[in-house]
Order: structure tokens, then C-alpha cells, then sequence
């Protein structure tokens, strides 16, 4: 389905709200766009919700199986705008939302879709679920000088950090961590501050008066915890390219990054497996 604006699709694309997971994907530029919507079509979304403009062009396979909403995403406070106003509008439904070349990943999800995980994660009393963006990078930035190859994507093994998160009066915030590794870490000179952090509450369950953060975080505190007191819960990568994209497209930083390798970069096998080996993803009870 396509929808002229937002406000098109809010009123007469209730339908693809009805029922979740639903999946919000924003769209910045025209790369990896078919790829990014067929990885997360595949996962089991009840509904696909793309926010792109007019002009960038997609396969006729994915056109059919999703809902594509005219839509320029910029200046960044736009992302942000549209899925609090989503949220108003499909209460109790989960949620999930990324951008283009970014890929979800979740305990055992080649065998499992997400609505069976979230289902389980629900039974566990959790509306929200915390997310690590792990950065992706072409290995050679000769043949792929926009940062991205999936054909050979890299990704660092190791230099992941957590820091205890604490409110501006300085009082530490229970179970809240501030994430950071990856290009954002590596690369930090040419990375704002408060865009160096790598944690995203990227699935959560729609309620009124919840409100997303241009932090990535929620007015709610429970909402940005990452486990309930008693154990472990599961958590999510979200694999992407957007941070090789952004160094690469820079003109700050395109010439001061020959390569994005180093010696923790490992090659990324497309697969929750490796994801929980690395420690970047947590299964928590789930078996």
C-alpha cells in the first residue's frame, strides 16, 4: 500500500496497526533498501511500515508486502516525531523501528519469528526490550567506498564497554546502562557525544503518554531498563551500516579513514549465533 503523508496513513492505514509486531523503517538514503525490508518481512512482522520519499525506487516483491509512506526523513527530530505519534495511535501493540541498512537480530531468530519472542518476553512482565546497534563495515573501502558490503561485512569482535547511567542530578539510574563500542568508539573524534552510544529500546509496546526520546530512550524509566530485578532477559542487535555510512558520506572524516579494519574486525556470518558467542546478545530464559 502507499500512503501520500503520514496523516494519509493514520487514516486510512489503521489496519496495518491493528496487530503487532509491527515494524517502522525509516529510510535516509537508497542503499541496502530492499535488503533491509526483506531481512525484517522475513522475521515475522504482522505489518512493515516504510517512511521514504517518493523517488527511491524498490522491487516489485517487496512493494507488495509492505506499507510505504511518502515521507523525507530529515531533519533527524522527523524519526522521532512520526513513531511518537504511531505509538498515540496503535496502544498495546508492539513496536520495533530502525533505518535502512540495519538489520534485527535476536536469540535463535532463524528458527524462531519475532512475534514468538516477544510473546515470551511479554510472559516475563517486559513492554520493552533493550537493543545494541553493532556496527557493520565493508572490509575494503577501495571497491566499497560508502562503507558498505554486505557480501563481506566486518564487524569488531571485541571493545564493547557499559557504563553505569546515572540523571542529571547525578543519581545512578537502576538497571540503566550507557553502551559504547564499535565505530562510534573507535572513530569517536568525528562522532558527536550524544550520538556515541550504541544502546536503542528499539522494541517496546505502545501505551498512551509513553514518549520516545531524541536519546533513543523513553520517558518512562522502566522502559530503558535492560532486565527485570530477578534475572536476565533477552536483548537484540541491531547489525548496521549507518555509522560506516555517515563516516564515509562525511566530509570531516571520509579522508581520515583509510580503512575501517582493525585487528578485532572479524566477519560478520549473518547469524544470531555469533551474536550470542560475542556476548552482544542475551537469551536470558528463553531456550
Amino acid at each position: 500500500m502507499q500512503y501520500e503523508s503520514l496523516d494519509h496513513f493514520l487514516k486510512t492505514g489503521q489496519s496495518a496497526l491493528a496487530k503487532g509486531p509491527i515494524a517502522l523503517v525509516f529510510v535516509e538514503d537508497d542503499v541496502e533498501l530492499d535488503n533491509t525490508l526483506r531481512h525484517h518481512i522475513d522475521l515475522g512482522f504482522k505489518s512493515v511500515i516504510t517512511f521514504m520519499p517518493l523517488d527511491f525506487k524498490l522491487s516489485e516483491e517487496v512493494t507488495e508486502q509492505i506499507h510505504r509512506v511518502t515521507l523525507t526523513c530529515a531533519p533527524r527530530s522527523v524519526v522521532f516525531e512520526i513513531i511518537n505519534q504511531i505509538i498515540q495511535a496503535a496502544p498495546g501493540v508492539w513496536m520495533y523501528y530502525c533505518y535502512n541498512a540495519e538489520y534485527l537480530y535476536f536469540p535463535f531468530c532463524e528458527t524462531r519469528s519475532v512475534g514468538e519472542m516477544l510473546a515470551f518476553h511479554t510472559e516475563e512482565r517486559r513492554n520493552a526490550m533493550l537493543s545494541h546497534v553493532i556496527d557493520l563495515y565493508a572490509d575494503d573501502l577501495t571497491t566499497h567506498p560508502n562503507g558498505v558490503d554486505v557480501d563481506h561485512a566486518m564487524l569488531d569482535g571485541t571493545g564493547y564497554y557499559a557504563h553505569a547511567r546515572h540523571d542529571a542530578r547525578g543519581q545512578l539510574l537502576e538497571r540503566q546502562l550507557d553502551m559504547s563500542g564499535g565505530l562510534r568508539w573507535r572513530f569517536e573524534d568525528h562522532i558527536p557525544y550524544e550520538r556515541r552510544r550504541i544502546d536503542r529500546i528499539a522494541l517496546f509496546k505502545a501505551k498512551k503518554g509513553l514518549t520516545l526520546l531524541p536519546d533513543h530512550t523513553f520517558n518512562e524509566p522502566e522502559y530503558n531498563t535492560y532486565s527485570c530485578p530477578w534475572h536476565h532477559n533477552l536483548t537484540a542487535a541491531i547489525c548496521s551500516f549507518r555509522a560506516a555510512k555517515a563516516l564515509k558520506s562525511n566530509a570531516g572524516s571520509t579522508f581520515d579513514i583509510p580503512s575501517f579494519r582493525w585487528r578485532n574486525s572479524v566477519p560478520f556470518q549473518w547469524n544470531s549465533r555469533q551474536l550470542m558467542d560475542l556476548g552482544l546478545i542475551e537469551p536470558g530464559q528463553w531456550f
